[in-house]
């Protein structure tokens, strides 16, 4: 009997269990989206009680938004890209913690790109009310242009440099809150993807004309509509990381 006899049943019994698991995560992940959208699609209550805590607090709620789906963006990159949700040193809590500020500077920026872009505007004797549906088109569209190309680039680069920080010390929030050489997290940038890919592509395929969208929501959903679209960051960012 050859070795190859020996072991290959193991290591088939191994990758079963591994798949028979990674079946049962995908289905659970799958019941709690589809149980959140159900309880959202079919309570009013619901909707209302989120409105309201979203309208009183929005700094803590953009956080909180941003650190669980935009985190779920990343972590369902990991999934299609390697077949595992989760992998050593991911560091699902910092990554967490980091969307979460992100979030709240997104918040921030919205507040003053939607006000200052309008003052542009009216600076430039260009019409900034709502009368009709070309004109909130162009007010959400400069919105976008502006924010995009002028704040994603600096959001993107953040992200990424935090994303390497956790990766080198070990994807634990200690680690996470050890000393940080900026100098270093740059230079160890792909700005090749970064570039090509992040900033050549998704911005202005992307990102200008998915954010005119969110940008023609009333304010007390742009938030909202911005960090289910964090979901996609994520897997964008993700699937960046992946590429040569």
């Amino acid at each position: 009997m050859e070795k190859s006899d020996i072991t290959s049943p193991g290591i088939g019994l191994g990758c079963s269990t591994t798949a028979t698991r990674n079946k049962y995560s995908d289905l659970l992940t799958v019941a709690i989206v589809a149980a959140t959208i159900a309880l959202f699609a079919i309570s009013p209550a619901a909707r209302d009680s989120f409105g309201e805590v979203n309208r009183s607090h929005g700094m803590i709620m953009s956080f909180i938004k941003f650190a669980i789906l935009a985190t779920f963006g990343e972590v369902l990159a990991v999934r299609l890209t390697e077949g595992v949700y989760l992998k050593p040193g991911f560091g699902l809590l910092p990554k967490a913690f980091v969307w979460g500020l992100l979030g709240i500077v997104i918040k921030s920026n919205f507040i003053i790109y939607a006000s200052g872009v309008k003052a542009l505007l009216a600076y430039l004797n260009l019409a900034t009310t709502p009368s009709s549906f070309p004109v909130m088109i162009m007010v959400a569209f400069s919105i976008s242009l502006l924010n995009n190309s002028l704040f994603a680039p600096v959001l993107m680069t953040l992200h990424k440099m935090s994303d390497i920080h956790i990766s080198m010390t070990g994807g634990t929030m200690g680690g996470f809150f050890s000393s940080v050489d900026c100098g270093v997290l740059l230079k160890k940038i792909n700005w090749d993807v970064m570039w090509n890919f992040v900033f050549k592509k998704t911005i202005p395929f992307f990102w200008i004309p998915a954010h005119t969208i969110t940008f023609l929501l009333p304010p007390d959903r742009q938030i909202g509509f911005a960090a289910i679209l964090g979901v996609v960051l994520g897997v964008i960012l993700a699937f960046a990381g992946t590429k040569k």
